[in-house]
This record gives structure tokens, sequence and C-alpha cells, in this order.
């Protein structure tokens, strides 16, 4: 097999991250856009000696798993990487993604897995969407549309407000809608286009350090109607943003709050280095259960307010809390995990690395009246039972950990298990680091695996958060 070699291949599997799988006399071909049913042809992409990648040319039969994508940017959009798939299947798929990693990884072979907790509502659901500045990518449809007679590419127009084409960060999908956030948020970013269009005010430029346009950053209370728009820039230019608030508020009276957020940094992350408030109190709000977080914009907010109750809700059931239970909320961010279950318990003491993320905990711990909070600053490596500090800590009946991407340092590991929690809840957005982690915490019969139970957080992604409980056998 080689590179452009055409194919034809029956889709069997989904793999790690989404990947379609299909099988060529037993040689793997990972194909883009297939779907497990799907009978294809496709144009071979990459051909290695151990597996190929393959681009579908055509459906030929498609599968009953197959659905009309809503958005018509899917495709070259890489926000939605599976809404050509029915709901129901991604379900399916990402329950698998969790068995799978367990397996293989975790050597954890017939646990139950319960079926993925599935979003009531899966388009519209982000409460934060990013949206970049840059030279703009011509879909197939425009360059054909652009090219002159004799075949070339006619003149691209550089501005573009919208998403990075994926794998591609030097060009930027120009979007007029997303079905991921609001209809309100698109009105806004097609107001900010335009304005930006008609001043003629120019976008930044990682080679060259100029420009001024970076991101447009929105954040929705969706439970509060609070509406934050958040402009990063490179420099400071109180003039265009007092004249892009006035278009905005005119236009878009739903919005709360305006705030520009400035740095020179060339790193394509929108955080700012300082700030200013145009319009509002530079923060909103947002309510999940009982509680009620104030969010600023460059805080840490799960992006998906329903699903992020249905999973703290799995958290704190699966945690078999006791009102007498002191509890560690490991990586505890802004306090969410730590205030949803604060109620239930006698004491809560979350640890988190980040500085300004535990500002925001105490804050929102203050903005509920909680007071049986503790949040610390510190590194999980030093701040547990091998630490000197450590003593002045009570011990724990139940731990929560939430960590990042990466799952939990070997120290980190040790120290937990050194700590003889009576139960362990450890959340995840990646099965496969979790799986490698509950392989260290359950050596020797220490701690046995009780329940697990997936929840989707970003319907027609791949990814999916995950939620296992673990109880100690050595009491």
């Amino acid at each position: 097999m080689k590179r452009g070699d055409i194919v034809e291949l029956g889709v069997d599997a989904v793999a790690f991250e989404g990947k379609s799988i299909a099988r060529l006399d037993g040689f793997v071909i990972f194909v883009r856009g297939g779907v497990p049913g799907d009978t294809v042809r496709a144009r071979v992409a990459v051909a290695k000696k151990s597996f190929a990648e393959a681009d579908i040319v055509e459906v030929l039969r498609p599968s009953a798993l197959r659905t009309t994508p809503r958005c018509r940017y899917f495709g070259p959009c890489g926000g939605c990487r599976w809404q050509h798939v029915t709901y129901d299947a991604q379900l399916g798929f990402k329950r698998q993604h969790v068995v799978d990693a367990l397996e293989r990884i975790g050597g954890f072979i017939g646990l139950v897995v319960k079926p993925a907790l599935g979003a009531p509502e899966p388009f519209f659901y982000r409460n934060k969407m990013e949206f970049s500045f840059g030279d703009r990518w011509l879909t197939g449809e425009e360059m054909a549309a652009a090219a002159d007679g004799k075949g070339q590419r006619g003149p691209e127009t550089p501005f573009a407000l919208g998403l990075h084409i994926p794998g591609r960060y030097d060009r930027v999908l120009d979007l007029h809608e997303c079905w991921l956030q609001s209809e309100t948020s698109a009105r806004i970013v097609n107001e900010v286009r335009s304005f930006c269009l008609e001043s003629n005010i120019p976008v930044y430029s990682t080679e060259t350090g100029q420009g001024y346009l970076r991101n447009l950053v929105i954040r929705e209370g969706k439970r509060t109607g609070d509406r934050m728009v958040n402009l990063v820039t490179r420099d400071d230019r109180p003039a265009i943003m007092r004249l892009i608030s006035a278009r905005l508020l005119a236009a878009v009276p739903a919005i709360t709050t305006i705030v520009n957020n400035i740095t020179e940094r060339k790193s394509q992350v929108a955080f700012g280095d300082a700030e200013r408030v145009y319009h509002g109190s530079g923060t909103i709000t947002e309510r999940i259960g009982t509680r009620t977080y104030r969010i600023s914009a460059n805080s840490f907010f799960q992006t998906n307010t329903g699903q992020a109750e249905v999973l703290y809700d799995a958290a704190r059931r699966m945690a078999a809390l006791e009102p007498g239970d002191v509890v560690y909320d490991l990586y505890s961010g802004t306090g969410t995990i730590a205030l949803h279950v604060a109620d239930r318990v006698r004491t809560v003491i979350g640890i988190e690395s980040v500085d300004h993320a535990v500002r925001d905990a105490n804050i929102n711990a203050e903005l509920n009246g909680v007071t049986n909070c503790t949040f610390l600053t510190g590194d999980l490596k030093d701040t547990l039972s091998g630490s000197p500090g450590a003593a002045i800590l009570p011990r724990p009946d139940v731990v929560i950990t939430d960590p990042p991407r990466a799952g939990m340092h070997a120290k980190v590991l040790k120290e937990l298990r050194a700590l003889h929690a009576r139960r362990i809840v450890y959340v995840s957005c990646n099965p496969g680091t979790q799986a490698r982690d509950l392989k260290t915490l359950c050596e020797d019969g220490m701690y046995a695996i009780e329940e697990i139970q997936p929840v989707d957080m970003f319907p027609h992604t791949y990814h999916v958060e995950n939620v296992v409980a673990l109880r100690a056998t050595f009491r």
C-alpha cells in the first residue's frame, strides 16, 4: 500500500481520540470521518509498515449510525468532529473508550462500566468559546468560486474571526454561526467582525509581533443570563475599545460586561497580562446546584454547566459521604467540587497549585456563605502525607481527586495511598491516564474499584469524563 492508493474499506470500530478503524487483509487503516458500519472508497494519505491513514473519497454504503450534520462548517471546522454520528452512538463509543482504557492500560478485566450520562441538549451547551482573529482559510467551495479561468486561485480575504483549522495555527475558518454556544454568541461574533472590517483594525501577527486583534472570548451564565465579552489584544487602545463596546451594547443589549485583556506574548493563549473593564463589573455569575460562582475573564470554570452538575452529583453520590467526614479535594481549582459536597460533611480541604484559582475558590466560598471549606495553595507532591507540613492537616475519610489530563504524579499516588482514606473518588478527563493511576492505587489489593460512571461533557467530540469510586479493603 502506498500514498495515493484508492481502496474500498469497511469501517468496523472507533479507537483512541475518535479515530475510525478499517482493516484490509488484517492491515489497520485509520479512516478520517468514518463511522462503524460504513463502506467507503478512501484515498491513502499516510502509509507506514504497521498502519495507514486514509481520507474518504465516497461513502458507498452509509452506516446506520450516520446522521446529517447540522452545521454548514462541519468538516473543515474541528469543533465538532462527531456531528455526523447519532448522539446515542457517540455515547456508546465513549463508554467503550473507558472500557478499552481500563482493560488495555489498567489491566482491569470484566469491570462493569455504566452507560455514559448524556446531555439533554447536545447543542448550544458551551458557556465559553474562544474565537481567533487571523488569516482566512478558504473552503473547497470558496476556492473553486475564487479560481479564475486558468484555474488559479483568486485573492483571499485576509481577515477572519472564527476557529483555527485543525493542525493549522496560521489559518482561521471564518464562522458566522456555531452550534456549540448560543445564537446570541453568534450575533456577538458577527457584530465584532463587521465593526473590525469597517474600521480596518489590524489582526495581530505572531510572525511580526504587530497588529492589534488576537482573540474574542465569550462567556455565558447559562442559568443566570449573564454574558461577558472579552477582547484579547496586543496593546491598550482605549479609543477602539470604547467604540467596540458602544457598538456591541447597542446591537446586543444582553451583554452584561465587556473587558479587554492585553498581552504582548507570542503564545496563542487567550489570556492577558493586564485587564481593562469597559462595561459592567468585569465578572459574570453562574449556578451549579445550589451554589453561585463568580467567574472572571481568566477564571477556570467547567464549560458545560448542565453536565458539570451531573458530573459533580455523580462524584458526590459515589463518595458515600457521612456527616462527620473530612474530605480532601485534590486539584481543587476554583472550588466547585468542594463547595458541591460541603453541606454533606464536617469539613473539606481543597489543595491547588495555582494561586489565582485558590483566590477564586475563597471568593466562591464567601459568596455562598460556606464556612467549612479551606483552600490551600501547594504542589500536591509536597503537601500530602510525606511532607513536614502535612501533619497540620487532619487525615481524610474521603478523597476526591480531579487531576489534569496528564493524571497524577507517581509521588502523589504514593502519598495518596499513604493517607488510608476510606474512599477515593477519581474524576478524570482522560481515561488513559486515569486507568494508569488506578492500577497504582489498586496495587496489592489496597483499593477495589466499586463503580465506574462516564459522563459526556462535550457532545460531538471524542472527549469523555469518567468518575471511578474506590473502596479501601484494609478496614
